[in-house]
């Protein structure tokens, strides 16, 4: 068998799957496999990899833990040194206690004439590469004394390095600090416990942690190796969100045929998020867009964008509509909201619409209501919010939220019967009864105003042309980030440029 790691690029739909699953998949591979066997391709997977990164490196430097992700760095390190490059290993374990694996390949590194030392060599270049196989998924407190000072270290190499299932530290669950302790180094430093790697090889499952939260900035570019083994039928944690495979529109159509969207929202001196919204539904391919203003009628039309047609909210047919509401409503939304929970099937709740929502007890019983009344109603309910919206419809710090995001996101779907975009680095989308998706696309760049507004509106389109709640929000997520990841480098990204580019 030879190791194959490949390339983890956004499009392609990946299962994922958390430490407890991996580890169970872990536990049947090797209860039919010969001992040692899922180690020795695991350290070639490595070897491999870290050579088509750095083609040109003749010294390679591996930091290796004590447990069995450092005994696959051990076993990279054989290979490496039978292929005439210069590995150096610095072995954090104890032979009287190191697990039978992880011993097996310290013997073979030996053997191999590979050499071991207290540190990094002195003179690695750009060019060479370093390999991170301290701790991958198996940290269980802060790291301290020399753990804490080669993770350190790791983080100001010159040379690039390639971290062995997650960068150490780093919780494969949730993205996070797997400790969320300040570590502290030999020297008493105080020091995070994350750094962030050019490149993860990811062993035998792909991890949720490193497509979201802090996992993102910290793995790099993610690479993958099943190691020759299949999971079974262990469920995934989630699934990696893929590309929509959107179908040509029938010439035999109308702008019926693609619905109507009404974007309420745009409370006075905010009437932008409202425009912004509705600027990406029509561009998202809604049939018509009608605009609400909810600052008094200060808009009849847009001359940039006269396709858009401004009316009173209380005028609109809101039962045969897509609606989206909240972009910029402020404390006026609140007037509107028992209506558009009430009225329409398809329903788009952002912004100051969930903050109202997450204030209003009345307001909490009507979205209940409206998933209770009718699940196949509830299945048309997306909620947008960003981290501090959602901390605000759960009653939790904002900081749990980020805890786990792909948790929150589900409490989000558990607590309301609505699908759910958590928006953020890794952005979760969760639905009732589905695997929750991460989204692989985007980037900080969308980290300014408006943004969300635009991401409503495209939500909204896909909705109003007939998508279920979920395959809707998923995909605007992924086309969204998406454009962003494609923005011209000397371009800044602003709303109204996204909005416009929406195709």
């Amino acid at each position: 068998m030879t190791a194959a790691p490949h390339r983890i690029v956004p499009g392609q739909a990946q299962p994922l799957y958390g430490v407890a699953a991996t580890r169970r998949i872990e536990q049947a591979a090797l209860a039919t496999l010969a001992p040692h066997t899922l180690m020795r391709r695991a350290g070639l997977s490595v070897a491999r990899l870290a050579m088509a990164l750095a083609p040109h490196a003749r010294t390679v430097w591996l930091a290796c833990g004590p447990g069995n992700n450092g005994g696959d760095g051990l076993e990279a390190a054989m290979h490496l040194q039978q292929w005439g490059k210069q590995p150096v290993v610095t072995w954090l374990g104890d032979e009287a206690r190191a697990p039978a694996d992880a011993l097996a390949s310290v013997a073979r590194a030996r053997q191999a004439g590979v050499r071991f030392a207290d540190g990094p060599p002195d003179r690695l270049t750009p060019h060479d590469i370093a390999i991170d196989a301290l701790l991958g998924i198996g940290v269980t407190r802060a790291p301290e004394g020399r753990l804490a000072a080669l993770i350190q270290v790791l983080g100001t190499l010159q040379a690039p390095v390639l971290a062995v299932d997650v960068p150490s530290g780093l919780n494969a669950d949730t993205g996070n600090d797997a400790t969320n302790i300040i570590a502290k180094n030999d020297q008493g430093m105080r020091t995070t416990s994350v750094f962030h790697a050019q490149n993860t090889l990811s062993l035998l499952t792909c991890k949720p942690g490193l497509f979201t939260a802090q996992g993102r900035d910290a793995a790099g570019q993610i690479w993958w190796d099943d190691l020759g083994v299949d999971a079974g039928l262990e469920p995934p944690q989630a699934w990696l969100n893929p590309r929509p495979s959107d179908a040509l529109r029938a010439h035999a159509t109308h702008k019926g045929s693609f619905g109507d969207v009404a974007v309420v929202g745009g409370a006075p001196g905010m009437t932008g998020a409202a425009l912004l919204a509705a600027t990406a539904a029509l561009h998202g391919g809604a049939g018509r867009v009608f605009v609400a203003l909810l600052d008094g009628g200060s808009v009849a039309v847009d001359p940039t964008r006269p396709e858009l047609m401004f009316r009173a909210a209380d005028s609109l047919d809101l039962a045969h509509m897509t609606v989206v509401c909240g972009c910029g409503g402020g404390d006026a939304v609140r007037g509107v909201l028992p209506q558009a929970l009430s009225r329409p099937a398809r329903l788009v709740l952002d912004a100051d619409a969930l903050n109202a929502i997450a204030a209003d007890s009345q307001l909490q019983t009507l979205l209940r209501a409206r998933a209770a009344r009718d699940p196949s109603r509830s299945g048309a309910t997306v909620l947008t919010p960003h981290p501090l919206e959602a901390a605000r419809l759960l009653g939790i710090p904002t900081a749990t939220v980020q805890a786990d995001r792909v948790a929150a996101a589900q409490l989000l779907v558990d607590r309301w019967g609505c699908t759910v975009v958590l928006k953020g680095s890794g952005t979760v989308v969760a639905h009732p009864g589905q695997t929750p998706r991460i989204n692989p696309t985007g980037n900080a760049r969308l980290a300014t105003a408006g943004t969300g507004d635009v991401l409503a509106g495209m939500v909204g389109a896909r909705l109003a042309g007939g998508g279920d709640a979920f395959s809707a929000a998923a995909a605007a997520v992924f086309v969204h980030g998406e454009l962003a990841d494609g923005w011209p480098a000397a371009t800044a990204l602003t709303a109204g440029g996204l909005a416009g580019a929406v195709r």
